[in-house]
């Protein structure tokens, strides 16, 4: 079963800020996201569906408009929203349309969730500064969506890549997502 959660959570205080990104599989983007410098919480879940009730199985049919996301809890002072967006563009592919790889349908969507007008105008300008300096071969599809609720996903795909470092999937796809991580942006990675 889901926690449900308002978009911005209790989990965060006067200190911390939070951000929701869709980047495809949730594990991907959540293994990216846990060790960088700044980010005190990484949380998977569902966001922009129709249901009340979602859970994994329900969303991987397709059925329910959610999107597999990761709600980011960060200190603005040690990484900004800014900073999490260019490690969110730089590790999933934005230009294919419900698509990271293999895995197929609107539940795989790029998306951001932005919490804040501030955040939505700080989007704005990352994607249209990534499409003036062609940064992408294809343009970028990444929406734009409302922050509803978000739902926390079945404990078990928590901290999931940390957990299951041999699994096929984890091996294939999320291990060369940290690679990148790490040899790219090791400046922006915890000690």
């Amino acid at each position: 079963m889901t926690q449900t959660t308002s978009p911005a959570s209790d989990s965060t205080t006067s200190s911390t800020q939070q951000a929701i990104l869709a980047g495809g599989c949730f594990w991907c983007t959540e293994a990216v996201m846990k060790d960088v410098r700044g980010v005190t919480r990484v949380e998977s879940g569902y966001i922009g569906g129709h249901t009340e009730t979602p859970d994994y199985r329900s969303v991987c049919s397709g059925t329910t408009g959610h999107a597999e996301a990761v709600r980011v809890t960060f200190d603005p002072a040690q990484v900004s929203f800014r900073d999490l967006l260019g490690l969110f563009f730089a590790t999933h592919d934005p230009t294919t349309l419900n698509r990271q790889g293999a895995d197929t349908g609107t539940q795989y969507r790029s998306a951001v969730f932005p919490l804040s007008a501030e955040q939505e105008r700080e989007t704005r300008e990352v994607i249209a500064d990534l499409e003036k300096e062609t940064v992408f071969d294809r343009p970028i599809v990444t929406s734009i969506e409302p922050a509803t609720t978000f739902h926390v996903a079945e404990a078990y795909h928590q901290d999931y890549y940390a957990r299951n470092p041999g699994q096929g999937y984890c091996m294939a796809v999320i291990a060369p997502k940290v690679a990148k991580l790490r040899k790219y942006y090791g400046d922006k990675l915890r000690a």
